[in-house]
């Protein structure tokens, strides 16, 4: 039986395939609960601008040159031909968010040593797998179910690769290095998530949910079976359950941990001395994405 799941206070109905939803929850949303409370309602409900890291930045320009790196014929795929691609889709992103450029004081230096990096960690995706063997059903996909509960799941796929025989696999990329040895499972948490919604959809288990570390040159990969996706979505119920009774109450707790070192609302945290924002509306609109 599933969890029951209910609506959050201020969440104003929506309809998704004629289905009058509860909520909708991604896995950036659902590691924000998990992480900090706090965390979760200055990004969900609050909606409080957060300046990008370098390091997520990077991220950001590095899946556009690997999504855009399969737009070419397998032969092309080489580290130089993706490489040449880091310029032209940085010029994308500053077209699209032009603030972005202001993060470098110095574009003749800090904006070109920058670039350099992301050059290095192109180059770095060829020790991980042949693009030149690879040909993705999917790219940046999006993709999104309703689960019984009446709970929305959605997300973004970096890639989904389909053998001959129907079989499917679930890539993420992820431009920093590989979790310590212990917290695997933490990592795998977004691509079972994943991995759920695809089951979902199409009726089949993805066979492989795979993460390639770049920046450490590793590769996670796991086998997903069915009692473990049924898991999975009794976990993310859970976790929405958590949500609209933190809504309900009011009451997004911080969590004050390691990760606080590079969490941009740190001067708002009541856990370092800060004040929060009064909620936006009476007892907070849950927005997960």
């Amino acid at each position: 039986m599933a969890t029951e799941v209910v609506p959050a206070p201020g969440v104003e109905p929506s309809v998704v395939d004629g289905v009058d939803i509860v909520g909708a929850l991604s896995p950036s949303r659902a590691r924000d609960f998990t992480t900090c409370p706090l965390l979760y309602r200055f990004r969900s409900i609050d909606r409080l601008p957060e300046p990008p890291s370098p390091a997520a930045l990077r991220g950001t320009l590095v899946h556009a040159v690997l999504e855009h790196l399969f737009d070419l014929p397998a032969a092309e795929r080489t580290p130089d031909r993706a490489v040449a691609l880091v310029r032209p889709c940085w010029a994308a992103l500053v077209e699209q968010a032009p603030d972005l450029a202001e993060m470098f004081r110095d574009p003749d230096d800090d904006l070109a040593r920058w670039l350099l990096t992301c050059d290095d960690s192109v180059r770095a995706y060829f020790t991980l797998e042949d693009p030149t063997r690879l040909e993705p059903q999917e790219r940046e996909l999006y993709v999104e179910t309703v689960l019984d509960s009446r709970l929305l799941l959605r997300g973004i796929i970096d890639r989904v690769d389909v053998a001959p025989d129907g079989a499917i696999r679930v890539v993420d990329y992820k431009t920093g290095r590989a979790p310590s040895p212990g917290f695997e499972s933490d990592a795998l948490f977004q691509l079972r998530f994943y991995a759920l919604v695809l089951w979902r959809q199409r009726g089949v288990v993805p066979r492989l949910i795979q993460l390639l570390y770049i920046g450490s040159g590793e590769r996670l990969s796991y086998e997903p079976d069915r009692d473990e996706l049924l898991a999975t979505e009794r976990k993310v119920e859970a976790l929405w359950a958590a949500i609209s009774e933190a809504s309900r109450a009011e009451e997004w707790l911080p969590n004050r941990s390691g990760r606080c070192s590079w969490c941009s609302f740190k001067p708002l945290c009541p856990a370092w001395g800060g004040t929060p924002p009064p909620l936006p509306t009476p007892g907070g609109q849950v927005e997960p994405d």
